[in-house]
């Protein structure tokens, strides 16, 4: 890693030589990458991680005494550790491996989901929720007869806390909400969330897949019951993730695959189970990817998440001000800078956002188009889909500027053959 601490270096400036694709070109025009809620770019120790693992220690876990395998499950295990301490969990017992954040919600929601839900219960979601954190609970509520209810917008396009507060009751098992929206870019608040859930007895999860990666997250200030998060939008592998989920509640919950690695004892016709958080890990693992994990976690760690939040809330603001000067633009979340996350989504009157995105990827610049696995939240704000620019610590006020000059012309462009 090459960051450096000087004042005449912005934090994107000092990070930009450790991210290779940042410097390549596209169309003939160098890169400039807005698509980081989708996910992000890895740096070269996260690179290097995967490389060294194959290349000096490639084994599996947990199965030999051999060299390679306890080094390997030495790396494995250090990795869960990192995260642990980068989220605040108590043990890193509290952290299980999944593939991504999908995988994490659909384990609580079959393993715990199917155990503690039946019919009369609810569960409580929003109307901005991923798609990843809404079907799991739709397929448990056609299998418990669990009723979903959903927290509505306020009229700034933010989480209505006051609406939620009047679906919370002594029927709620379940709060699942999102952290941070990847289409309206609001925060929401989870703690007074989870605080309010927990008087009534109510579960909390939280999708963190669009929070873990931008900003501090303390798992026990915030007190949920479980956090999924996407190791692939943390400058970390793809097909890695994990779940957080307290000690005591995750020891009571059934596994959620059965298999290899995660049993004690095995019978012919019975099995008792391992301890956290093998219980829940089945199979040969992603090694390689929990190991890259954890280097992205220490290269994120080295930097500081207090910086780089302060340094995407910078660039947020900029990004806003510059949008809000496009008369054609509307863009959809609170307006306030300082209460969104470091990402917008916008329309531009008639031009559908697929050929607003195609024609900055002609400047080679490249943002998101689509319903951003978000359809239901597209139907309530009224729009098929949107065009969204997402940013992190890597990217410059340059490239935003060079975004807005492009994105200025292909409405221009567009203008022209609707006139």
């Amino acid at each position: 890693m090459t960051f450096i601490q000087t004042k005449t270096l912005n934090l994107a400036e000092s990070v930009r030589a450790d991210f290779p694709i940042l410097h390549r070109e596209v169309h003939g025009k160098p890169l400039v990458y807005l698509d980081n809620a989708a996910t992000s770019q890895k740096p070269h120790a996260v690179i290097h991680a995967l490389e060294h693992y194959y290349s000096h220690y490639n084994s599996n876990v947990h199965r030999g005494v051999h060299t390679l395998s306890a080094e390997a499950t030495d790396a494995y295990e250090g990795a869960r550790e990192k995260i642990a301490k980068f989220v605040n969990a108590v043990s890193s017992q509290e952290i299980i491996y999944t593939r991504n954040a999908t995988e994490a919600i659909n384990l609580v929601a079959y393993s715990w989901g199917l155990s503690n839900l039946q019919r009369g219960d609810e569960i409580i979601l929003s109307v901005m929720e991923h798609h990843s954190n809404l079907i799991p609970w739709q397929l448990v509520a056609q299998k418990t007869g669990a009723r979903l209810k959903f927290v509505q917008l306020t009229p700034e396009e933010e989480f209505d806390f006051g609406h939620y507060q009047s679906l919370v009751n002594d029927k709620t098992k379940l709060v699942s909400i999102v952290h941070v929206s990847n289409t309206l870019g609001c925060i929401n608040p989870v703690k007074e969330i989870a605080a309010l859930a927990h008087q009534y007895g109510a579960k909390v999860l939280i999708d963190a897949c669009q929070s873990v990666p931008h900003m501090p997250i303390d798992v026990q200030d915030i007190d949920c019951d479980w956090m999924a998060v996407s190791g692939h939008k943390m400058c970390g592998p793809t097909g890695i993730g994990f779940l957080y989920g307290k000690l005591n509640l995750m020891r009571s919950t059934p596994p959620f695959l059965g298999g290899g690695e995660m049993i004690a004892d095995v019978f012919l016709e019975n099995a008792t189970y391992a301890d956290l958080p093998h219980k829940f890990e089945a199979g040969t693992p992603a090694i390689a990817e929990a190991i890259g994990l954890g280097a992205a976690v220490d290269y994120l760690t080295n930097i500081g998440m207090d910086k780089i939040h302060a340094y995407e809330a910078e660039l947020t603001a900029y990004l806003m001000e510059k949008l809000t000067q496009l008369p054609q633009v509307r863009i959809y979340g609170p307006k306030a800078p300082k209460e969104r996350a470091a990402l917008a989504a916008f329309t531009c009157g008639e031009v559908h956002p697929h050929d607003l995105s195609t024609m900055l990827d002609q400047a080679g610049i490249a943002i998101r188009a689509g319903h951003h696995c978000t359809q239901p939240l597209h139907r309530f704000i009224k729009a098929q889909s949107t065009a969204r620019a997402s940013l992190h610590f890597y990217n410059t006020k340059g490239e935003i500027d060079i975004f807005i000059a492009s994105l200025q012309e292909s409405i221009e462009f567009f203008d022209s053959i609707f006139s």
